[in-house]
């Protein structure tokens, strides 16, 4: 039993061999953000394959959607993250407890207006976007059910980034894992048995989000040791919630940001069809899970730092910051070289038509390229975000994104065009993509070794 309790402590990054510390932290990072990556996919391998390949293009048309009205779900979580990590590095109780119960108070604000303008907007969006007919009304409903039953993603988002701040990923991991089970049960109850298409996968990933924050809730109330969880504290404190929208609305905007480049990029990759929405959802999900450990990794040096930063130790953030950055370029060559060896087998879960798995084959293979470039953007952007510098990788997401990437992605299909390829060449829009991924790397890596970001610390 005591062996459990050291499993699921919260990992102090103060102290031990840096890479040690960041591995430690990495692996349940790495593991949850796998379970929550299978929200998205065992929807879309299920409506793919028990609905038809229409019902897979509506999951992934409404994603960009759904990511650009959670940004405030993201901007809390990592605000409350930076904040939690910095001042349990600093052993402050009384701001912790403060930071803590602001960040359920934002929350709690930030879920009744997604609730609200997501519902009113959602169909607007996807006909601004010419979304095809055939799958407009499951683009919609699906999207319905997700933003009226939001309070188990925001709520989830926001006390996993607490846990995290505390050091303690495993708890969240191991909560994920029962959500995700719980999710995959209630796909195939409500697709097969109830024959409720988009709608149930939508139903099932609610109620499973819904399980997940209940239980980071009660893990909270366990570590009562580290800080006050208390009524009294969950209310208005000016300087706590603003430190945190402070710190968080860069981290929200650069999602923001992200999402509305997705979103105009989706009216671009519309316009070629259904099968290449569909290919661009299973190229997407795939995506996903390869960039999960440069994301981790991320996240982990965010913590690091925080913590670091905190005891006003420099040199180890930085001595970590070296070795966490050539753990996730290493980690990324080798899932890359997974996925370009066993990318079919992966393509095949998602649909049985054959020219459907090839085109996102084809797709894939131009995206690996970037993937050792993300690395070492996250690693870096997570040591400023750690250090309270959320602004400078905010401003470079705007470059590489909207200035760069949109409109090469247009740019370059309508060079392309020809009478065979009226809308121009697809692979522009996966191009333009790597490129982007290419110069936030090298734009990245100037910032970090300039060094202003040690500057910004609470």
């Amino acid at each position: 039993m005591q062996a459990l309790k050291k499993f699921f402590a919260p990992v102090d990054m103060t102290e031990g061999r840096p890479w040690e510390k960041i591995v430690l932290f990495t692996v349940p990072m790495l593991l949850g953000n796998i379970a929550q990556q299978l929200y998205n996919t065992v929807d879309s391998v299920v409506v793919g394959n028990y609905v038809g390949d229409n019902a897979l293009a509506a999951v992934g048309s409404a994603g960009p959607i759904l990511n650009l009205l959670i940004v405030l779900f993201v901007g809390i979580s990592m605000g409350a993250s930076i904040m939690v990590s910095q001042y349990f590095g600093a052993r402050d109780r009384e701001a912790l407890s403060h930071t803590i119960g602001s960040s359920i108070l934002l929350t709690i604000f930030a879920t009744v207006f997604v609730m609200v303008v997501g519902t009113l907007v959602a169909r607007p969006m996807l006909e601004l976007l010419g979304t095809p007919d055939s799958i407009l009304d499951w683009c919609t409903s699906y999207l319905y059910i997700l933003f009226i039953g939001g309070a188990g993603m925001a709520f989830y988002n926001i006390l996993s980034g607490v846990l995290r701040g505390l050091g303690d990923s495993m708890s969240a991991v191991l909560y994920l894992v029962i959500a995700c089970i719980l999710n995959i049960v209630l796909d195939l109850v409500f697709v097969i048995y109830f024959g409720l298409g988009v709608n149930g996968v939508a139903l099932a990933t609610v109620i499973a989000q819904i399980v997940s924050a209940a239980l980071c809730l009660w893990r909270l109330y366990q570590l009562k040791h580290l800080f006050d969880m208390k009524l009294c504290y969950i209310k208005w404190n000016r300087k706590y919630a603003m430190n945190v929208i402070r710190l968080g609305v860069p981290s929200g905007v650069t999602q923001a940001i992200m999402s509305m480049s997705m979103i105009v990029v989706q009216s671009l990759t519309n316009s070629f069809g259904e099968q290449f929405i569909a290919a661009n959802v299973i190229v997407m999900r795939v995506d996903g899970f390869a960039m999960l450990p440069t994301f981790s990794f991320g996240t982990a040096m965010t913590t690091f730092a925080g913590q670091n930063v905190g005891a006003r130790d420099y040199d180890r953030v930085s001595k970590g910051a070296k070795q966490g950055t050539i753990l996730a370029l290493a980690t990324s060559a080798v899932i890359t070289s997974l996925i370009m060896i066993f990318g079919k087998y992966l393509m095949s879960i998602f649909t049985n038509t054959p020219e459907l798995v090839e085109l996102s084959m084809q797709m894939m293979r131009i995206l690996a390229v970037g993937y050792v470039a993300m690395a070492i953007t996250q690693s870096f952007s997570g040591i400023m975000r750690g250090a309270g510098d959320t602004m400078t990788p905010m401003w470079i997401s705007i470059v590489t994104t909207v200035v760069l990437r949109v409109p090469m992605a247009y740019g370059m299909c309508y060079l392309t065009r020809t009478p065979e390829l009226p809308q121009g060449r697809r692979e522009c829009i996966f191009i333009s993509l790597v490129i982007s991924w290419l110069m936030g790397a090298v734009i990245t890596t100037f910032f970090y070794l300039r060094g202003k970001w040690k500057d910004k610390v609470l």
